[in-house]
C-alpha cells in the first residue's frame, strides 16, 4: 500500500523525525547500510535547510517507481525525499549545488553532496515563492545507468492529515513503444482506500500491453471487493507520437502542448463499484514539448498549471511538487489525500 511519511519541519526537533522516516523507508525498499546512510544524510540536510533558510516546510518520504518505465513486471521501488517550502527561495541555485557550499549550522554536507550521493537529485527555486528539493535513492543495481527512454514520469503523494497511508497511488509501465501512466484515488482515505489503489497498481503491471480503455476494464475486475477507486490511464505511443487517455471518476488531467493547456475529461463512475457501460478513449498527438499532469481531487479545483520553462523542463516529480506547493493555502485546507503525477518527454539535463 502507498506508505508515505509527511513530516512537518518547523524547528530543529523535527530533523530527527525526517531522518527516522528516511531510515524506515529504506528498510521497506531493501536498501543496504551504505545507501541507507546516504538517504539519512540527505533527509537530515534537506530538513535542516528547511529550518535554517525557509522558516520551515514539509518533507515527504515515499517509495516510488523509477523515473524510467519498467517492462510489465512490478519494478523495484526507490525512496524519494521531497522538501517543499514557501520560503524566500535560492537566488543562485548553481552556487548552492557547488562543492564547498554548505548551509549554516548544518552537517556541512551541502546540497552538492546530496546530489552526489543520490541516484537522482533535482532542485528548483524561485525567489519569493519557495523551493523544491528532491532526491531518490534505490537499492544497488535498480536504477538505469543512462537515460535512454523517450518519456519519463514522476509524482508526489500527500496523505490526508499526515496519515500513514495514502488512498491515492500512481505508477507507470512500458510495453514496447507504449508507456502507460495511471493514477488511482481509492474511495475515501486511510488503509481501506489504500488497498483499492494498491490493487490498481498491481493490475496495471499485468495489463501494460492493453489500451487505456481496456486497462480500465481489467482494473474494474481487479478492484471488485474493495472500496473502488477513481482511475485515469494515459498511454503514450512514442513511435506513433500518440497519446491515449481514458478515465473514470474525479481524476483531473491537464495536457500542455505549445503554450496552451487543455483539460482531459473522465466519465462518471467508480472503478470496481460502478463502471460506465462504455469507456471512452480520447486520442491526441503527443509532441516533443508536451506535459501531462494527472491529479486526485485533493488538489483544489482551481489551480494554475506551471508556465515557466525551468519548471516545465524539470524532473516530473519536481513539477508535481511545485503544483502542490503553489496550489496550497492555509485558507483552503486539504480534505483528502492528494497525489499528482506528471508525464513528459525526456529532455536533456541542464548542467
Amino acid at each position: 500500500m502507498p506508505r508515505v511519511w509527511d513530516v512537518p519541519v518547523h524547528d530543529s526537533t523535527r530533523v530527527r523525525d525526517a531522518r527516522v522516516a528516511a531510515e524506515r523507508a529504506a528498510a521497506l525498499a531493501g536498501l543496504d547500510a551504505k545507501r541507507t546512510a546516504a538517504l539519512s544524510l540527505v533527509a537530515t540536510e534537506l530538513a535542516t535547510n528547511l529550518v535554517k533558510h525557509a522558516g520551515g516546510g514539509q518533507l515527504l518520504v515515499e517509495l516510488v517507481p523509477p523515473t524510467l518505465p519498467a517492462d510489465a513486471a512490478l519494478p523495484a521501488r526507490l525512496v524519494q525525499i521531497t522538501a517543499i517550502d514557501h520560503g524566500p527561495g535560492i537566488a543562485d541555485v548553481t552556487a548552492a549545488l557547488s562543492d564547498g557550499f554548505s548551509t549554516a549550522h548544518s552537517l556541512g554536507a551541502g546540497l552538492g553532496t546530496c546530489r552526489r550521493v543520490a541516484d537522482d537529485f533535482a532542485l528548483h527555486s524561485v525567489p519569493g515563492r519557495g523551493t523544491v528539493a528532491l532526491a531518490r535513492i534505490g537499492a544497488a543495481g535498480t536504477t538505469p545507468a543512462e537515460n535512454t527512454a523517450a518519456v519519463r514520469a514522476g509524482g508526489i503523494n500527500v496523505p490526508f492529515a499526515r496519515g500513514e497511508y495514502s488512498g491515492d497511488a500512481w505508477t507507470w509501465v512500458r510495453a514496447g513503444d507504449r508507456a502507460t501512466l495511471m493514477l488511482a484515488d481509492g474511495l475515501g482515505h486511510g488503509p481501506d482506500a489504500a488497498r483499492a489503489s494498491a490493487a490498481a497498481v498491481e493490475e496495471l503491471h499485468r495489463s501494460a500491453h492493453l489500451s487505456p480503455a481496456d486497462c480500465l476494464g481489467r482494473l474494474d475486475s481487479a478492484l471488485r471487493g474493495t472500496r473502488g477507486a477513481a482511475v485515469a490511464v494515459a498511454q503514450v505511443d512514442t513511435a506513433a507520437g500518440l497519446l491515449r487517455f481514458a478515465g473514470v471518476g474525479n481524476i483531473g488531467a491537464r495536457l500542455r502542448t505549445g503554450d496552451a493547456w487543455r483539460s482531459l475529461l473522465s466519465r462518471p463512475g467508480i472503478i470496481g463499484v460502478h463502471r460506465p457501460g462504455t469507456l471512452r478513449e480520447d486520442r491526441m498527438p503527443w509532441a516533443a514539448d508536451a506535459t501531462l499532469i494527472l491529479h486526485s481531487d485533493g488538489l483544489p479545483s482551481r489551480w494554475t498549471p506551471p508556465a515557466e520553462a525551468a519548471m516545465l523542463t524539470a524532473d516530473p516529480a519536481v513539477v508535481a511538487a511545485g503544483v502542490i506547493r503553489d496550489a496550497g493555502s492555509a485558507a483552503r485546507p486539504v480534505r483528502d489525500d492528494t497525489a499528482v503525477a506528471v508525464l513528459a518527454p525526456t529532455r536533456p539535463e541542464r548542467p
